[in-house]
């Protein structure tokens, strides 16, 4: 009796850690970059997960910058809607979703737009190759009026700045410390970065982000990024949370070859 008490007095109490709604399971995947054949991969390994759980709600959370850098954008970008029709799919903007959308009205924009990534993206909506090389930056803006649709436009200009899940916030590149989550400005919540990564104190809701590419998961105790560089480094990220527990799904290859990994965190 005295020994069991002793061991009780020693116990640790037990601290949970934050936690998503009960019922629900939430799959968040971080940039994917024009990376569809990982994205393809991925999404049917999340199908096949979520069979296993079959009384929760599947819930799944795009961390923006679908587009860019990589090889399929425009691929990437109808698949996120056909799942969109099928699934729970919120879907967050990215600052180069930003970069996107305001190069139609803007060469400025469309010229920084071109330097990181965008070509690749262009490109992947038929614009011919001869036309690209050839085009100055108002025929190129011509070009992406002809070629990408205005659904596809009014698509990408839907996405979300924000979801919230139990204790996470879900955004796209993180949030400006010190300040209540319902006045984080558009360009914190897309751009922020060295303010957001370098801030180890408790935010108001634990925070699941991508945009900073890291070759490893980056846990911290206040957030996790999970921007694992799909284009960089061959490996598209998804975390999975249900109630307090994590673990992730990734999707890791060269891009014709893609094997998925499953681990707990």
């Amino acid at each position: 009796m005295i020994s069991a008490l002793k061991k009780l007095v020693r116990a640790k109490p037990t601290v949970s850690g934050p936690s998503v709604p009960e019922g629900t399971r939430y799959y968040a995947i971080g940039d994917i970059h024009g990376c569809n054949t990982h994205f393809e991969a991925l999404i049917e390994a999340i199908e096949e997960d979520a069979l296993s759980a079959p009384d929760l709600e599947t819930r799944i959370v795009l961390l923006g910058d679908l587009v860019d850098r990589g090889p399929d954008s425009a691929k990437v970008i109808a698949n996120a809607r056909n799942w969109q029709e099928r699934r729970n799919v919120q879907i967050l903007a990215g600052n180069h979703e930003e970069m996107f959308l305001q190069s139609f009205n803007d060469t400025k924009v469309l010229r920084h737009f071109i330097r990181h990534g965008g070509r690749e993206t262009i490109l992947s909506y038929g614009v011919p190759q001869k036309k690209y090389n050839k085009a100055s930056l108002d025929e190129l803006q011509a070009l992406i009026h002809e070629y990408v649709s205005e659904q596809d436009r009014a698509f990408i200009a839907s996405f979300s700045e924000m979801v919230v899940a139990g204790d996470y916030v879900f955004v796209h590149a993180g949030i400006k410390p010190g300040i209540e989550l319902e006045a984080q400005s558009r360009e914190d919540l897309l751009w922020i970065r060295e303010r957001f990564l370098d801030y180890d104190e408790a935010h108001p809701l634990f925070v699941v982000h991508g945009h900073t590419i890291v070759e490893k998961i980056d846990r911290r105790t206040n957030r996790i990024g999970i921007d694992t560089g799909a284009f960089r480094y061959g490996k598209l990220t998804a975390l999975v949370l249900e109630g307090s527990s994590r673990r992730v799904i990734q999707a890791l290859g060269d891009g014709e070859t893609i094997e998925i990994r499953k681990k707990d965190l």
